[in-house]
């Protein structure tokens, strides 16, 4: 089970989560709209020191030329999606980048229609991502539905996102899909936007860990 930790910034704090053991995927974002905005040269070189995960670069209907300049600075392993980005853009894209470079495409999930708008990303992402709906791009700190989940029946594997806390083990302990690939961690693991508290962080993975053996 896969556990990617996003929203982060700051290069110590980046160097702090990757070192727990269990951290599969961090995450950085690059939606200029976001508290959690990320433009800085020393992160890039922080993350391009990293050894035991993979990075993830999160982008907002960006341009396919921005998002390659991106994922070539801060050495990105997987670029993820929170647009309305179609296939077809993810398609182009998948033309300019190098081909180690794997995507992922998330979608807001209010009810079953919700998950139609999956089919066709099959043969381009190696994950979904099923988040909270909100008014804009990014994160609520609020879990949706998980439920609804059980009418998803693609191809593709699915990390699980959207409000995801310390008091949310239970829930994840009781929740079950053939497809379901890992957890997707941010808001509320933080001591202020960007940071985050590595204490707290520890504890859940550990206790997340004893029942996914």
């Amino acid at each position: 089970m896969l556990i990617k930790v996003c929203g982060l910034r700051d290069p110590d704090n980046l160097r702090q989560v990757a070192a727990i053991g269990g951290i599969d995927l961090v995450g950085l974002i690059f939606y200029a709209k976001s508290s959690r905005f990320v433009d800085s040269e020393e992160t890039a070189q922080a993350v391009s020191s990293l050894t035991t995960v993979k990075s993830v670069g999160v982008f907002v209907n960006e341009s396919p030329e921005l998002v390659v300049e991106t994922a070539a600075k801060y050495h990105l392993n997987f670029l993820q999606f929170h647009g309305s980005e179609p296939p077809g853009y993810l398609s182009h894209l998948q033309q300019m980048l190098p081909p180690e470079v794997r995507l992922i495409k998330a979608f807001p999930i209010r009810e079953e229609r919700d998950l139609l708008q999956t089919s066709g990303y099959e043969n381009l992402c190696e994950y979904l991502l099923f988040d909270t709906p909100t008014g804009g791009w990014g994160g609520s700190g609020k879990t949706f539905d998980w439920s609804i989940l059980q009418h998803y029946s693609g191809s593709l594997p699915f990390l699980l996102s959207g409000g995801i806390g310390p008091d949310s083990l239970e829930q994840l302990r009781n929740f079950q899909h053939a497809a379901w690939a890992g957890i997707d961690l941010n808001s509320r693991f933080e001591t202020a936007p960007a940071s985050k508290n590595i204490s707290l962080l520890t504890d859940f993975i550990q206790q997340f860990k004893t029942f996914q053996l």
